[in-house]
């Protein structure tokens, strides 16, 4: 008994002590902000890395270490875990954003910005461009697209909001990821709606209620969830009402699901991280695309037809490192983007006529039950592009000589818990229409259908293709 009383309280203090050390977290902000900046700009104007070089004594392969076998799939793995605490306390991107809204226009948010489908445009776009530039392997990539983000963020938090991160709100090209995978924490900031009106007549501790600055532009006394909180902790203790609080991780995709439906999210599950992220990670293991630009390649020779052959693409277009024997032509970088795309269309909506059977067995078609269902995809989905992203973490890891034989266990086990994960969200989401067993079970048959079209993907990639 003592035990579960205690938790909540010893996390809400957390809370707190974050935020009386609000300068604390900014310090550390600027600290994240520096190293940021010598990892992508430094090795974007020293040599590549020859054969000799290691990730020990070669700053280009450590940044590569840095940025991509560690940095973000743990960023990703720190959604899950932690909530939205990397944007809040860490993110360096964000950290200048708001800095550059401190002395800015202050112009309103324009209605272009509010559009709700830049979260999936903004993932598609830069996941796309990077592949074509190879932002894995080359430090004028990252400089390019890493770098253009945050140029990008400065921008806009010079010209629009007050102290506020608007880039990240609406912008941001890993915000949809981020609030798609909060929904999994297992904490959040919860609102007494009950303290908050009590507030109005008693204040804040019996004093007048200080305001407070809600960077990412959060409607506090709503806020439900996890989605679009920082977790900076600056609104801890805020009016008496808000507090650090634990939760069961399944609470937010059930029991706000529904409210929280919009196709957008959909979109950016399917076609986003079941779809162009598996078609980015696939088309350097594929044996399907080797095939498909051998048989163009031959077919524009047959006819004739040469320029598309060319390696002359500035390498801010297609990747182009002759000295490393790493060059696209023409019809590489064509064949990169519309395998890309190719593959995004034929996944996601495999995925969706699969979900949208799932949903017609609750009951009469409906585009909320749909949505909601979708949103049990996520832990699948998040777990993809972190075996995605580790997959860079181990070539590093196999070009060092190390020993790799826990990779595929491991691959099969983090596969298995968000399998089960995924299944146990929908099993719940399909109580919330429906008590007939029956009706769910037939629902959970769909939903397994389409998580089994997910594992195909790894499958390929991982073992499929590999054993070839």
């Amino acid at each position: 008994m003592s035990t579960v009383m205690t938790r909540p309280g010893r996390l809400a203090a957390a809370g707190q002590w974050m935020q009386r050390h609000g300068g604390l977290i900014r310090g550390i902000q600027w600290v994240v902000v520096a190293v940021y900046a010598f990892l992508i700009l430094v090795p974007a104007v020293t040599p590549l890395p020859d054969d000799t070089a290691h990730l020990w004594n070669n700053l280009t392969l450590a940044a590569q270490f840095v940025f991509w076998g560690i940095w973000w799939p743990f960023v990703l793995l720190s959604m899950v875990m932690l909530g939205r605490v990397w944007c809040g306390v860490l993110c360096p991107e964000g950290a200048l954003a708001e800095f550059a809204s401190k002395y800015g226009r202050g112009w309103a948010i324009p209605r272009w910005m509010r559009w709700g489908g830049w979260p999936f445009v903004a993932f598609g776009i830069t996941t796309i461009y990077g592949q074509m530039v190879s932002v894995y392997q080359y430090p004028k990539a990252v400089l390019l697209v890493l770098g253009g983000s945050t140029f990008a963020a400065m921008i806009i938090g010079l010209l629009y909001g007050r102290e506020k991160r608007v880039w990240c709100k609406y912008l941001c090209p890993v915000n949809g990821v981020f609030s798609l995978l909060a929904r999994l924490a297992p904490f959040h900031y919860k609102v007494d709606e009950d303290a908050w009106r009590h507030s109005y007549k008693n204040g804040e501790h019996g004093h007048r209620v200080i305001p407070i600055n809600c960077a990412p532009l959060v409607p506090l006394r709503n806020m439900k969830g996890a989605s679009d909180c920082h977790m900076c902790g600056r609104c801890s203790g805020h009016r008496d009402a808000i507090a650090l609080t634990w939760r069961a991780p399944s609470s937010e995709v059930v029991q706000l699901g529904d409210k929280q439906a919009n196709p957008w999210d959909t979109a950016l599950i399917l076609y986003g991280l079941l779809g162009i992220a598996i078609g980015a990670f696939h088309w350097t293991a594929s044996r399907w695309f080797v095939d498909l630009k051998m048989f163009f390649a031959t077919w524009l020779v047959d006819h004739d037809i040469t320029w598309p052959l060319d390696t002359n693409a500035p390498w801010f277009l297609f990747t182009h490192y002759p000295e490393q024997n790493d060059v696209f032509s023409w019809l590489d970088g064509t064949m990169v983007i519309g395998y890309i795309l190719a593959t995004a269309l034929v996944y996601g909506t495999v995925l969706l006529v699969l979900l949208m059977g799932a949903s017609r067995m609750l009951g009469r078609f409906s585009f909320v039950r749909l949505h909601h269902l979708t949103q049990g995809l996520i832990p699948i989905a998040g777990a993809g592009v972190f075996l995605g992203l580790s997959a860079t973490t181990l070539s590093l890891l196999r070009a060092e000589h190390l020993s790799l034989w826990w990779a595929s266990d491991m691959r099969i086990a983090i596969l298995a818990i968000a399998n089960l994960w995924s299944a146990w969200l929908a099993w719940l989401v399909t109580r919330r229409y429906s008590e007939r067993f029956v009706q769910r079970g037939l629902a959970m048959v769909w939903f397994a259908a389409a998580l089994a079209v997910v594992d195909s993907a790894w499958w390929l990639m991982f073992w499929g293709w590999a054993s070839k």
